[in-house]
């Protein structure tokens, strides 16, 4: 099973459509957004996939994107998100909160840990922990999005050309 790990789209949709059509390509089985979703105007574009959501700092109206979220039928995880998927223990926070991050990352409770907001894409291993940063779909050179084979647990880097 691969997934789509996105995040920091700022709300704007032109990138985050680019995303989507990328990932339509892809065939991923399910995407997780790491926060900074920006408008509820973002949610639709991933109505093709079961999709979980976290909020990040710059989602400052909370409540307009959650009933975006409900609307379309995807899942809304507030401020921290876990899900398994394929056998996997997966958590996502947008990471703007260092120590809930550190800490999640050092419980050993999961095969994955996603984040975004720092609009750099990176993934490590920690402690038998898979740590992963997408990098950002807007206010990022170049935008990028990650994704995860949960079977090998390899991930990819995807730049997008915007």
């Amino acid at each position: 099973m691969q997934i789509a790990v996105v995040s920091d789209t700022h709300g704007h949709v032109a990138s985050t459509r680019e995303a989507v059509r990328v990932l339509e390509a892809l065939g991923v089985a399910a995407v997780l957004h790491c926060g900074d979703i920006g408008s509820p105007a973002i949610v639709p574009l991933f109505a093709a996939w079961p999709a979980h959501f976290v909020f990040g700092n710059v989602d400052q109206d909370e409540s307009d994107v959650q009933r975006a979220i409900e609307a379309a039928g995807q899942t809304c995880h507030g401020r921290f998100g876990s899900v398994e998927l394929a056998g996997r223990r997966i958590a996502f926070l947008h990471g703007d909160d260092a120590a809930a991050l550190a800490e999640t990352i050092d419980s050993g409770q999961y095969d994955l840990v996603c984040y975004g907001h720092t609009h750099r894409a990176e993934h490590h291993m920690q402690d038998g922990t898979l740590v992963l940063n997408p990098g950002a779909l807007y206010r990022a050179n170049p935008h990028s999005f990650a994704v995860v084979d949960l079977s090998s647990m390899d991930v990819w880097s995807i730049p997008l050309s915007g």
